[in-house]
């Protein structure tokens, strides 16, 4: 399979200026991608952008990363209805060593550089920014931005001269790589396509080189419509102090059907007859959601490494109940208990049935309800296990230990489970 082929059939394929997608079968290019250090960590959004570029340094392309700690400085607006707050420079610069860590990690093993904006940017003067940039782009270009518009019309909040002169900046960028680093080629996600035009149309009018650019679809969450970004409520981080791994494999293996086949070809690096091959497998027992653990397994041990991918995968074993409390090993229970609230009541109360053994002051003293009555209400709807079996009962039973423990849950999410044992 060629490199066109392989990105065409993994999803990968968006807006080009490349007249034939197969230019990228010949001869090896140098290539940029960049991440703005606007968070102390990329999230799956970026992750989608990463794995695509593997592809293009697995294909023999000679990558470029970029750690954006200018264009951080300012922060890009295209998307964004209001005025960003601005960072100060500290905390760029912890971002920025933090993403930079993340480069490392998942592209651990291959072939690339990495680049930071900031330090062709940190010497130039105003003057010479406007005699050597600004006084090529024409500003029918700029005010032609979507976001530009949006932002001036009449139910706009307005836009700044620093955020209106953002896609300057990464226009320059890419001048600047092409110039020092050979780099013909800026692979982006598909919102930043009009930034990335920008430095392609700068090149031509500076130094008449050609270049050009490579967008991928944003990923779209199937569930809800929403994309995957660190702009919207419950993104998925990869760094695990943000979003550990156990809430990351979880967040993968809870993928909706209609989307896991999408996320195999993008997430990870399965070739296209292991794939197609678990998914056949796959139709014929979607519950026993095979391809969603092999995502999970795969996407965590690259962002987290294989001992994580494990301990995370033992956890779900134990709270969807197909491994027993008693049989999880000492990794897997504390990760348990770094994860989810412990409760202990003496076995007294469990023989006595005194008001400490009851199910409802469970939830309500591990802080999986608000309140006693909206326990109750779960327990009546039926939306609470006990080591994940279904349970109406009042009251814990000695039976329910294994081991001194068990786990309480509300629903089916892992975030909704809290530890139970005997004192």
């Amino acid at each position: 399979m060629t490199l066109s082929e392989e990105l065409s059939w993994r999803g990968f394929v968006n807006q080009t200026t490349l007249k034939d997608i197969t230019a990228l079968d010949k001869a090896p290019l140098t290539f940029y991608w960049g991440v703005d250090p606007s968070a102390d960590s990329m999230q799956i959004g970026n992750l989608a952008a990463a794995m695509m570029v593997r592809h293009f340094i697995d294909y023999g392309h000679q990558a470029v990363l970029l750690v954006g700690g200018a264009t951080g400085l300012i922060g890009d607006p295209d998307g964004k209805s209001q005025e960003r707050e601005l960072q100060t420079e500290e905390q760029v610069a912890s971002n920025k060593a933090k993403i930079i860590v993340q480069y490392r990690t998942i592209f651990a093993g291959q072939s690339f550089k990495v680049v930071d904006n900031y330090d062709w940017f940190k010497g130039m003067t105003y003057l010479q920014f406007l005699r050597d940039i600004g006084k090529h782009v024409p500003m029918r270009q700029m005010l032609g931005r979507d976001f530009v518009q949006s932002r001036l019309g009449e139910d706009g909040s307005g836009i700044s001269y620093a955020e209106f002169s953002y896609s300057l900046i990464q226009g320059y960028d890419f001048l600047h790589l092409n110039r020092e680093h050979d780099v013909s080629l800026q692979v982006c996600g598909a919102d930043q396509w009009g930034n990335s035009i920008a430095g392609v149309d700068l090149i031509r009018r500076v130094s008449g080189n050609e270049a050009h650019v490579w967008s991928t679809p944003l990923i779209i969450d199937k569930s809800t419509g929403v994309k995957f970004g660190k702009s919207e409520a419950g993104a998925v981080w990869l760094d695990p102090a943000k979003t550990t791994p156990t809430q990351f494999y979880q967040f993968w293996i809870n993928s909706d059907d209609a989307a896991v086949e999408e996320y195999l070809k993008i997430y990870t690096l399965l070739p296209k007859e292991e794939i197609e091959s678990l998914m056949a497998t796959h139709r014929t027992g979607p519950e026993k959601r095979l391809a969603q653990t092999k995502l999970a397994q795969e996407v965590t041990a690259l962002v987290h490494g294989k001992a994580n991918a494990r301990i995370a995968e033992g956890v779900t074993l134990i709270i969807t109940d197909k491994k027993p409390l008693d049989e999880a090993e000492d990794s897997v229970m504390q990760e348990l208990y770094s994860q989810i609230q412990r409760l202990v009541i003496p076995m007294q109360a469990i023989t006595a049935k005194h008001p400490e053994a009851s199910i409802i002051d469970g939830l309500n003293m591990t802080l999986l309800t608000e309140s006693k009555s909206e326990a109750r209400r779960l327990l009546a709807q039926g939306a609470v296990y006990v080591n994940g079996k279904k349970t109406d009962k009042e009251f814990f039973e000695a039976s329910d230990f294994r081991n001194g423990r068990l786990l309480l849950r509300r629903g089916k999410a892992f975030k909704d489970s809290a530890l139970i044992e005997l004192g």
